[in-house]
């Protein structure tokens, strides 16, 4: 048996718009659905369109998820950090620069002390990313 960790990433009505984003950046097969489409789940009428689950399969190694959280789940919606890496340094290279449209880059993407390159964003929907990528 084989598993596998898959980040999962919550956001308040905005989760369609986030993994349509991570999608025109890492490629891949995004499938969603939402509550409305499961009968519900017992979230407000207003909220049946939102995400109840997303998967965006990029490879073997990368799947993302996310989901709206709903109104009836009260409190902060917090997610931590994402790490992408890889020994393709211009893929790694072309995702930082992807996620970066419209975030921050907190640290360049560049030559590291420990010889890879390494960087950090926080993207346009306020997930941090990590990247790292052993040298070509």
């Amino acid at each position: 048996m084989s598993a596998r960790l898959n980040p999962y990433l919550n956001w308040r009505g905005q989760a369609a718009d986030a993994m349509a984003f991570y999608h025109s950046v890492l490629g891949g097969e995004l499938s969603s659905n939402t509550f409305a489409e499961f009968g519900g789940m017992g979230v407000p009428e207003e909220e049946q369109g939102n995400v109840m689950h997303a998967q965006l399969v990029v490879s073997d190694g990368i799947c993302l998820m996310g989901s709206d959280v709903p109104s009836t789940h009260p409190g902060e919606v917090t997610n931590g950090t994402v790490s992408l890496s890889g020994d393709d340094v211009e893929q790694i290279r072309g995702w930082f620069e992807g996620l970066a449209t419209g975030g921050t880059v907190d640290l360049p993407f560049e030559k590291a002390p420990w010889g890879d390159h390494f960087g950090q964003v926080t993207d346009r929907f306020g997930i941090t990313w990590m990247f790292n990528s052993g040298t070509a």
